[in-house]
């Protein structure tokens, strides 16, 4: 008898929820709490890497950028490694959407974690930088055209929301263009579709043409 998609190993289905968490880690917090900023109520009131360097310097944005990336990546990388040591019998096609589908999952869940932090009574961050993180072990060809297409338009604009709303709302499309199967533009009409309403005050701002600029102050 062979496995499917929902029936590869239980180990999985753990992998889900240890993603949440692990996503839910607030590096933003963390590498601010020892110049005594906290970031829920300092600049922006976001957790991420461009109100940590607005409010405490490079080096603490730079560590919480890279602790965001990570947290997404970690969990993504982890899926990837069982599925490809998993002895169940599955059929090719079966295997073939759990390897897109898993991993998808479990990236989704990171991002989640980022944004409804368990440590932060469900609230959190915008989730750019984690689901960066899950791109680069997920579709690194995808994450590597976000990337190009968000210092473009940082570069233009100097507006940090605006290039990550871009990059995002440009996924999908991306992934299509570069023929992906619908299971992964599926996974990324829905984290883009989070990490844009994360983003609804920014949008707000934008249209109104108040939103924060690059090495500007909030």
């Amino acid at each position: 008898m062979t496995g499917n998609v929902f029936s590869i190993s239980p180990v999985l289905y753990i992998l889900v929820p240890f993603a949440f968490l692990l996503g839910s880690i607030p590096f933003g917090l963390i590498f601010t709490k020892s110049k005594g900023i906290d970031l829920r109520s300092t600049g922006s009131k976001n957790i991420g890497a461009t109100n940590v360097l607005r409010s405490a310097g490079k080096l603490p944005a730079l560590f919480t950028l890279l602790g965001d990336m990570i947290k997404g990546a970690i969990p993504v990388l982890l899926c990837r490694y069982i599925l490809g040591n998993i002895d169940v019998p599955i059929r090719a096609d079966e295997r073939i959407i759990a390897e897109d589908l898993w991993p998808g999952i479990v990236g989704l869940s990171a991002v989640l974690g980022h944004m409804f932090s368990v440590f932060l009574s469900f609230k959190g961050g915008k989730g750019v930088a984690t689901g960066l993180g899950v791109m680069l072990a997920y579709s690194p060809a995808v994450a590597g055209i976000m990337l190009l297409i968000w210092i473009t338009v940082a570069l233009i604009f100097r507006i940090s929301s605006l290039a990550a709303i871009t990059a995002v709302t440009l996924m999908p499309i991306i992934f299509i263009m570069l023929g992906a199967s619908y299971v992964k533009v599926t996974i990324g009409i829905i984290i883009a579709a989070f990490i844009i309403y994360k983003h609804k005050s920014n949008i707000k701002n934008l249209i109104a043409g108040t939103e924060s600029r690059i090495g500007g102050k909030s």
